[in-house]
């Protein structure tokens, strides 16, 4: 389809050199600006997570005893210092 459009003479020469110097055609490089531009402004799909259940009991508490005083702190902070205790 043809069209007009008005650019600054500045940046048609410059659009123009740089086509030249890619060896693409001018509308060739336009094109490939407004597809650029259209991709950038399209909004983000929404962003979905899968389900991701396990059976079991959830969180152990031997993670004490496996990831170290980290996650023994992190516990007695949030007040469960009976969840602290293994089976090992």
């Amino acid at each position: 389809m043809k069209t007009t459009i008005e650019i600054s003479d500045p940046l048609l020469r410059e659009a123009r050199n740089l086509a030249e110097r890619e060896g693409v055609t001018l509308r060739a490089l336009v094109e490939r600006g407004l597809r650029r531009v259209i991709a950038e402004t399209k909004p983000n799909a929404p962003l979905k997570l899968r389900r991701a259940s396990f059976k079991g009991k959830g969180l152990q508490p031997i993670c004490a005893v496996h990831l170290g005083t980290g996650c023994a702190n992190s516990l007695m902070r949030a007040g469960r210092p009976d969840s602290l205790t293994s089976s090992h």
